[in-house]
């Protein structure tokens, strides 16, 4: 079983640990479990609880609703999406092909799809939705890891055949790129995918991996020393928070920008640091890969 401390589920959840104190006070939800020393610990389920509540209260819902819902009722609530026809049809056969392991059936689909829209418009109509159910049927129990993992590397692959087969032409005047995700951030999909848009617009963007320590990043800048760097944070389970984080690279590298997107930057970690950019949305992060 697996036990997460309260600060692990702030850094999951985007939820403060005082937050979560008050909502189990004030509205009695039952949020923990607790050691025979009254010590807070967390569990798998309790982590999908709160993840749902947060689905939930970023929707619109009150504390003090969800707190009188029952767990199935919760799971019912999260699971309710709108997309428009066309789109809901494509995220729900690549969904039924990723819950059947069906590796052909998606790579079809998902061909189909690009010859029709391009990779672009797939990517930000069908494949970021379709992620965010996936993540909505783990958080519901109708997903197991496995079938998650299986989708993330068929996109991933796709991503990385689009990117190997751009006949790319540097422009003048374009931005000189390292793109990466900080130790700590082991999902790729959102990094490969600016690095993508980056070189097809004529930037030159190095992707160097995922969940690297500093000291790496860092290496390689020194020898390489880029005009931005640029990483995307989903989680903040890393030895360093992200403010610290990014204080560390704007000192250790004060000639290079640096721009993040994702929901492990908070507003108040953009505000906290002026002269580094924070992409907000999918608009911000596209008009920043078509820039200069």
């Amino acid at each position: 079983m697996n036990r997460f401390t309260i600060t692990d589920i702030e850094n999951l959840t985007g939820i403060k640990a005082h937050t979560l104190r008050v909502w189990e006070q004030r509205y009695q939800l039952n949020l923990c479990q607790r050691k025979d020393g009254g010590h807070r610990f967390y569990d798998s389920e309790d982590l999908k609880k709160i993840l749902r509540i947060a689905v939930l209260y970023k929707k619109g819902f009150r504390i003090s609703e969800m707190a009188s819902l029952s767990n199935e009722q919760l799971i019912a609530y999260t699971l309710q999406e709108q997309y428009g026809g066309e789109q809901e049809q494509a995220i729900h056969q690549l969904l039924e092909a990723v819950m059947a392991f069906d590796q052909e059936k998606f790579n079809e689909i998902f061909h189909r799809l690009v010859v029709h829209m391009g990779l672009e418009k797939v990517m930000l109509t069908v494949v970021y939705p379709l992620l965010n159910l996936i993540g909505k049927r783990w958080l519901t129990d109708r997903l197991v890891p496995a079938q998650e993992h299986f989708c993330s590397e068929l996109i991933i692959k796709k991503i990385l055949l689009a990117t190997d087969g751009l006949d790319t032409v540097l422009l003048p005047g374009r931005k000189n790129l390292v793109v990466f995700t900080p130790l700590g951030e082991t999902h790729e999909i959102p990094v490969l995918f600016m690095h993508y848009l980056l070189r097809k617009n004529g930037h030159h963007s190095v992707y160097i991996g995922k969940n690297l320590p500093l000291e790496i990043v860092l290496e390689y800048c020194f020898r390489h020393p880029p005009s931005h760097l640029y990483f995307h944070l989903i989680t903040q389970l890393g030895p360093n928070n992200p403010v610290s984080y990014l204080k560390e690279l704007q000192k250790s590298l004060p000639a290079a920008k640096i721009v993040c997107s994702g929901p492990g930057i908070s507003p108040d970690i953009a505000a906290s640091i002026d002269t580094i950019k924070c992409l907000k949305d999918a608009a911000e992060m596209m008009q920043f890969a078509r820039s200069n």
